[in-house]
């Protein structure tokens, strides 16, 4: 699904943006949104819509597996694996380029809100990062108890961002 060769400007304007707050206490801005599919790293908006969906759906399967490792078997070092893919995967960085301005509609859970605040939507990604990392060092500590509230942190971050910008 990414075409190898292709310039990624919105990686590009996202380590400039981390680059630009280095030595500062201040909150990188909002990503920029991608209002064409040349803005991304996807040869369609259909393409980056089926490709959102299905890392979503990961997302959530390797959810499910967390907890039952963290929660269920109290398995940190079995998670550990899930735990980076986790990391890696709920980011700004990894979604956001997939949401091309304007693709809701026909095929696609997103409502037309997510362009119309786009601020506070991706904003919703930085919540889910922070809770994620609260997850991995409740993890790396074996403190199961932190865990499983943290898993519940993660959990209304994702259905919090769902009620307002998908449709179910």
């Amino acid at each position: 699904m990414w075409r190898r060769g292709r310039d990624y400007p919105w990686l590009i304007n996202m380590a400039g943006c981390a680059l630009l707050t280095l030595g500062s206490t201040t909150q990188a801005s909002t990503p920029d949104m991608p209002t064409t599919v040349e803005d991304t790293p996807f040869a369609s908006e259909r393409e980056a819509v089926i490709w959102r969906q299905d890392e979503l759906k990961d997302l959530e399967r390797l959810l499910r597996q967390l907890r039952f490792d963290l929660v269920n078997n109290r398995d940190a070092r079995g998670a550990e694996p899930r735990l980076e893919a986790l990391q890696q995967k709920a980011t700004q960085a990894h979604f956001l380029p997939a949401f091309i301005e304007g693709t809701h509609g026909r095929g696609s859970d997103a409502r037309p809100e997510i362009w119309q605040e786009w601020e506070d939507f991706s904003a919703g990604f930085v919540d889910l990062e922070e809770k994620v990392a609260d997850l991995v060092e409740a993890a790396q500590q074996e403190d199961y108890r932190a865990a499983t509230r943290a898993f519940s942190d993660v959990s209304l971050s994702c259905r919090s961002c769902h009620r307002a910008y998908r449709y179910n």
